[in-house]
């Protein structure tokens, strides 16, 4: 056993949630933490910490150098950074290499590669999978308007180097090309420090679909099934389900098949996911990104495959092979994540922090909760507004969406404003209990569920 101590350079629920697992495998974790977060529950669940910065994420989590020198001065010699900040950052993986770190997660080149849309986009059609109608870099809204022409509206324009949903824009007709395409290549370089933007068609009946791989040093790849995260409120996901239950079978598995293929290709190492959005009224799929991280949805894939992904994340950094084929995987049943968050979703999800002074969490079989809260705790302003990952599952569906109400309604928080209340008045929506949505159904039914 190579890894012995593993700094976790994050915050929240997936820190605890590493810290766990390093514990599960015998390993010491170290959390690294800001200064607004020096009494957080990863700290306190950890065997020791070490402080980054100050409580902005610019001051701390994002600067990598402060990170190594984290790990050198407390003897770490790995590091996890989790999901957000430096996660698929691959100056960050560069550096641990250069410091003789592991660095949990896909080796820099594998995180440079598909971390540009670009170049990932050029890479899936090069492997045969299906890639949706559209052009390579655009640099001006001519061309853009030269792609519309080609095929038609209507049509997404994206940022190269995007994420988050930011430099993102829908155009719908001609007359809209030039201020869409000035936008985009604006919040793009903001947000990224590059402007280069592509277009392809806007599929209007979408699933968003995705696909859990790990492979390791020695060759080998498997999926862990695909999970369906449709419903999302400017871009960012709401609700996650494990399998995606309402596409067919066919298409399900030639997802699958095409997500192994990409992390083959690249000889992709740890865990990552693809994504692909599915046209319901054709019935076609295409590749849409890579992410070369843990998902902060991974929890449905662990609960119908009874894999513990942040474990397998930690023996692989540490040259285990994985120790099952893709025939030894078994799925059971279904799982649903819902995402709390402390915002007041009535006043446009605005952010609420505070002290938590009540917190009553659900329990029961096939009920779970990854969280870094308690009674006590205080919801910074300086960070992303998760409190905790809801996770339910049955052996249907059905089921799954019953446990998931009836656990919603057992969750009381007070002291903050918090999202149960949406997310109650969504999971009840007879369009989400049938599984009748797509990727524009909760943008479009925004009004009613938080009026």
């Amino acid at each position: 056993m190579a890894i012995k101590r593993v700094l976790v350079a994050n915050r929240g629920e997936i820190a605890a949630r590493v810290v766990r697992a390093c514990h599960a495998l015998g390993r010491e974790a170290i959390a690294a933490h800001s200064e607004a977060d020096a009494n957080g529950f990863s700290v306190q669940l950890a065997d020791g910490a070490a402080h980054i910065g100050g409580a902005r994420p610019n001051e701390s989590y994002l600067i990598p150098e402060k990170l190594i020198e984290a790990a050198r001065e407390t003897g770490c010699d790995a590091l996890h950074p989790g999901y957000g900040f430096l996660a698929e950052s691959p100056v960050l993986a560069q550096q641990c290499a250069d410091a003789g770190i592991a660095f949990i997660g896909p080796d820099a080149e594998s995180i440079r590669r598909m971390g540009n849309k670009l170049e990932a986009r050029a890479a899936a059609g090069d492997w045969g999978v299906p890639v949706a109608p559209g052009s390579l870099q655009v640099h001006d809204w001519r061309e853009a308007k030269e792609i519309g022409d080609e095929i038609g509206y209507p049509l997404m324009v994206k940022a190269a180097a995007g994420g988050g949903g930011r430099g993102i824009k829908i155009i719908r007709n001609e007359g809209e090309i030039e201020a869409a395409v000035t936008t985009a290549a604006a919040e793009a370089m903001a947000a990224f420090g590059d402007d280069a933007l592509f277009v392809e068609r806007y599929i209007e009946d979408a699933r968003h679909i995705e696909v859990q791989i790990l492979g390791d040093s020695h060759g080998n790849v498997v999926h862990v099934g695909e999970r369906d995260c449709s419903l999302q409120r400017r871009y960012q996901k709401a609700v996650e389900e494990a399998p995606a239950a309402m596409i067919p079978v066919a298409m399900r598995d030639a997802i699958r098949e095409s997500a192994v293929t990409i992390a083959q290709k690249i000889g992709y190492r740890n865990a990552g996911t693809v994504e692909f959005i599915a046209d319901q009224s054709s019935g076609q799929f295409f590749f849409l990104e890579m992410n070369t991280r843990i998902q902060v949805e991974h929890p449905v894939s662990e609960m119908i495959t009874g894999i513990d992904l942040v474990e397998a994340q930690i023996k692989i950094a540490d040259g285990d092979p994985l120790p099952f084929a893709q025939s030894d995987i078994e799925f059971s049943g279904h799982a649903i994540e819902v995402r709390v968050t402390a915002e007041n979703a009535a006043a446009g999800f605005q952010p609420s922090p505070g002290e938590i002074t009540r917190w009553v969490p659900p329990e029961g079989d096939g009920v779970r909760l990854d969280t870094h809260c308690h009674e006590g705790a205080v919801v910074t302003p300086f960070y992303d507004s998760l409190l905790a990952k809801l996770i339910v599952h049955a052996p249907t569906r059905m089921r799954a969406v019953a446990k998931l109400q009836q656990a919603l309604d057992d969750f009381e928080v007070e002291g903050v404003t918090t999202t149960i209340p949406f997310l109650r008045r969504l999971s009840a929506e007879l369009d989400y209990v049938r599984g009748e949505f797509n990727t524009r159904w909760l943008e479009q039914n925004l009004d009613d569920l938080t009026g």
